[in-house]
């Protein structure tokens, strides 16, 4: 079992490394998925947050699109993986999980950061998911 911190880490670097570990046949938890960044023009990320988000459907058939921010990170890791419906993409989609905050049971294990120090133009997923 591994276990990511999400703090300053780049959303789409994070899911691309998550997807490839849960299909090799790891079990990962990722914690403070509030505090993972999204790279790019702020704007132009919300914009396209609230768009999806304000796609008119049914109730039956969706879009469903949640605003929860740990939520956002696994719908971001499902697009990363092979078929998530069935097969070995279903299988890999139910190894991930992810945590807001720090679970008791997660406290005591070492968490592994893939966070970069460089300055760039962000947005954190706690802000889209107001």
């Amino acid at each position: 079992m591994k276990v990511i911190d999400g703090t300053n880490a780049v959303l789409g670097r994070l899911a691309s490394f998550v997807a490839k570990e849960a299909l090799k046949g790891e079990e990962i938890k990722i914690i403070n998925c509030e505090k993972i960044i999204i790279t790019g023009n702020k704007k132009s990320i919300e914009k396209e947050f609230f768009e999806t988000r304000n796609r008119v459907g049914t109730r039956q058939i969706g879009p469903k699109v949640s605003r929860v921010s740990e939520k956002i990170v696994k719908r971001t890791i499902r697009g990363m993986l092979p078929d998530h419906r069935q097969g070995r993409g279903r299988q890999a989609f139910k190894r991930i999980m992810c945590y807001n905050k720090v679970p008791q049971e997660l406290k005591d294990l070492k968490a592994i950061s893939l966070n970069e120090k460089e300055k760039r133009k962000y947005i954190e997923v706690k802000e889209i998911s107001k």
